[in-house]
């Protein structure tokens, strides 16, 4: 889903090259000696090295490929050695430029430019309309500006103007690179009279070349032999189905004869799909052998179509750093490079997470912190969930506790059945009502429905989708597994297994004291004596709450569990006076990742004081709720989970990261490079939040500026004490007679009816 699009022009911006190159985004390079590579690693490459990081296009996941910051910002955000990939274009004057696609249109601003220079020509077959770099020469595309290509990026950069490089002007931007060059189309432009080979060997005086790919083997071919005996020959697979047009073979029938590419090349590049095959549903098949085919056949092997704003198999989590990891070391494999759009990923995963030792365990801070278990991959607070959860990692589980018809406690993250359950094609259906103490808009909940109608097979859970607006959803084939727990079930798990403790998360307490005649404070820590939690003291016990006056009342009745209070939304700071009133009941915060930063259209434009201000007033701070889909961050941190996990940790001193992935936190924890010190590798270190709006601002590209979010105030924070708990009436309950909070209109209705019956018949018989 694209954000906005808009078209840029004018020239490249020296003070905007400047500032990516020396300014505040340079935070991530670091220190000349923080750049040294890893320590040797039991990599199963050809040669054993590290696979090598190829950024297409220089650093295109953010900026238009190809550009000039493009280049710089790959080599400053990802490893040492990094090389910087063009894809070559020829022009009517016979001059190489790197661009992404042969049809301009797809990212360039050429079609304002040029508007009446559209044409059309068959390429591989193919008929295509647009603009092409051969019906122009070099000085003409100098009016034309670079833009990106993928609609799910920000075209913020798009206005800038970036210029179209040629092949040489690659080492006026970047010093000494390693420079790969694509060719993807010599069968065309040789039909039109333009010659790629000549083009490629007028230049190996001026560029030093260390690849050069092509899908087209009769161009690798005819070069072989007089290019310089450094620059490595790769052979690009395309769909197996696929002619390569220089030779008339499909790449399926050249995939079984590897003998003859490496009779002309040292490598070979092929889709991720070649290695791990995915099914129409978007999981992964077992791994094919070609990466064992192609090392015993003396071949290099590198897998391209890297990037973390696409959708990967469900199986990775949308974590981009977990589908690298399958490359280059879980497998029990490795390629020997990778072709990124994101190069800080690539460089972050061979360089910080292969290998990494499985069997480390440890609960030290910041503690992982479960989401509703592990609830983007399972349902939320199912036992998939959760089990999922503990095998991942998590130090901590929660257990948001809600209330059924018949009074027992249990695990479910909302207490509208809506939001969590298939309730809506049940004949539960039948029991919405609108309760205005929960919400405005009607729901099923909990307290309609007993402990038994919640477990029956009727009701089934649903896994939640909270970036659903980008169509993007979780693990499909688990939609509707798993089953719910009560909360002595979930604290007997958290008893049993390898934790730190357990969350329970109290919400609604007034409203179940006076309209379900139950004190949810009491319930919650009569099920904790009763599963063992009093006579221990190696589990701790959070009870976390946005009630301040849930909070008060566990600290006059002196509990031992850890208070954590639960922050409103949308602020920015904390008032003095609300600090005071927070130290009261409260032993630690949790602070939602939106009050962190400011934001503005994706962009974050400052970081508030928010989490320094509750630490400096001695209050320990969870952080939630983060989330690997690549919507969930600010384009700051490059659509990388472990980029923001990073920047949390090592700007604040966080006691705890609440997560739907818990996975992806422990991994994170478990990391080799954020221990090296000064030694610290640039791709790891903490990145400048809000340069990238600073780096707009000159070209007036910058998204609108925001006012400062509101400050907490002793008002907001402080509360009535909780009522006093009505009588039940039944099992069900409510006080005195009255109706059962959320009873279905129809029944109400049905009641109305029935008592205006029988006034009828009396009225009737008096007549008689």
């Amino acid at each position: 889903m694209r954000r906005g699009r808009g078209h840029g022009g004018g020239g490249v911006s020296a003070s905007l090259a400047a500032l990516l190159c020396c300014g505040c985004v340079m935070v991530l390079a670091g220190a000349a000696a923080a750049q040294g590579p890893r320590l040797p690693s039991a990599y199963k490459t050809l040669r054993g090295d590290a696979p090598r990081v190829v950024a297409k296009g220089g650093f295109s996941g953010v900026f238009p490929d190809s550009s000039s910051d493009a280049y710089s910002f790959a080599l400053i955000a990802s490893a040492p050695g990094t090389t910087l990939w063009c894809d070559v274009q020829l022009t009517k004057d016979g001059v190489g430029v790197c661009l992404r696609d042969i049809n301009m249109n797809n990212c360039t601003n050429v079609a304002h430019t040029y508007q009446a220079r559209k044409r059309t020509y068959v390429i591989d077959g193919v008929r295509k309309n647009g603009w092409f770099a051969l019906d122009f020469t070099k000085d003409e595309l100098q009016s034309v500006s670079l833009t990106q290509a993928i609609w799910s990026r920000t075209y913020r950069f798009d206005s800038v103007g970036y210029s179209i490089l040629s092949v040489t002007d690659l080492l006026s931007i970047v010093k000494q690179p390693s420079v790969w060059l694509n060719v993807q189309h010599d069968t065309f432009y040789k039909e039109h009279g333009l010659n790629m080979r000549n083009y490629i060997l007028s230049i190996q005086k001026r560029v030093s070349v260390d690849y050069i790919s092509s899908p087209e083997l009769g161009f690798l071919q005819n070069i072989s032999g007089t290019v310089h005996r450094k620059t490595k020959l790769v052979f690009s697979f395309l769909d197996k189905s696929l002619l390569d047009h220089s030779i008339n073979q499909t790449y399926g029938s050249l995939l079984s004869n590897l003998t003859l590419i490496k009779s002309i090349a040292s490598g070979i590049m092929v889709p991720k799909t070649y290695i791990w095959p995915v099914t129409k549903d978007n999981y992964l098949q077992p791994s094919t052998s070609i990466v064992a085919e192609a090392h015993n056949a003396g071949l290099e092997i590198y897998a391209s179509d890297f990037a973390n704003d696409r959708i990967i198999p469900y199986n990775y989590s949308y974590d981009p750093l977990a589908e690298y990891l399958n490359f280059i070391s879980d497998g029990g494999f490795s390629v020997d490079g990778v072709l990124s759009e994101h190069p800080i990923t690539a460089s972050e995963a061979i360089g910080c997470f292969a290998n990494l030792n499985s069997s480390e365990t440890g609960h030290g801070e910041p503690l992982v912190i479960s989401h509703n278990g592990a609830s983007g991959d399972y349902p939320d607070c199912t036992d998939l969930a959760y089990n999922s959860a503990i095998n991942d990692g998590a130090d901590v589980i929660d257990c948001p506790v809600q209330v059924t018809s018949d009074g027992v406690l249990m695990c479910m993250s909302s207490i509208n059945l809506l939001d969590t359950t298939n309730v809506q094609g049940t004949t539960f259906s039948s029991l919405s009502s609108v309760v205005p103490e929960i919400q405005a808009t009607a729901g099923i909940f909990t307290f309609n429905l007993t402990w038994d109608d919640i477990n029956s097979s009727t009701l089934k859970p649903k896994i939640s989708s909270p970036v659903s607006d980008y169509y993007l959803v979780r693990n499909p084939r688990y939609t509707n597994q798993g089953k719910f727990l009560n909360l002595s079930d979930f604290l007997a798990i958290g008893m049993d297994k390898d934790l730190s403790g357990v969350m329970i998360i109290i919400e609604n307490a007034a409203f179940v004291a006076k309209s379900l005649g139950i004190d949810i404070v009491d319930s919650v820590n009569a099920a904790l004596s009763a599963a063992g939690y009093d006579n221990q003291t190696t589990k701790q016990v959070l009870i976390q709450s946005k009630d301040s006056a849930v909070l008060v009342k566990l600290k006059q009745q002196k509990t031992k569990c850890k208070l954590v209070y639960t922050l409103p939304l949308g602020i920015g700071d904390a008032s003095t006076s609300s600090l005071e009133a927070m130290k009261k009941f409260a032993d630690a915060v949790v602070v939602d990742r939106k009050s962190v930063f400011t934001l503005s259209q994706d962009f974050a434009i400052r970081q508030n004081s928010l989490v320094k201000d509750l630490q400096s007033a001695g209050l320990a701070v969870y952080a939630q709720v983060f989330r690997n889909e690549f919507v969930s961050q600010p384009l700051d941190f490059f659509a990388d989970e472990t980029v923001e996990i990073n920047y949390y940790v090592q700007s604040f001193n966080l006691s705890g990261i609440i997560t739907d992935f818990p996975k992806t936190v422990r991994r994170y924890k478990k990391n080799t490079c954020t221990g090296l010190g000064n030694d610290m590798p640039n791709y790891m270190q903490r990145i400048d939040v809000g340069s990238l709006y600073q780096l707009l601002q000159p070209f007036k590209a910058q998204p609108p500026s925001v006012p400062p979010m509101p400050t907490l105030n002793a008002s907001s924070v402080e509360e009535a004490p909780l009522p006093p708990v009505a009588s039940r009436n039944g099992s069900g309950g409510s006080s005195s007679g009255a109706e059962t909070p959320g009873a279905p209109p129809a029944a109400a209705h049905k009641a109305t009816v029935s008592t205006g019956m029988l006034f009828v018949m009396v009225f009737t018989a008096l007549l008689i």
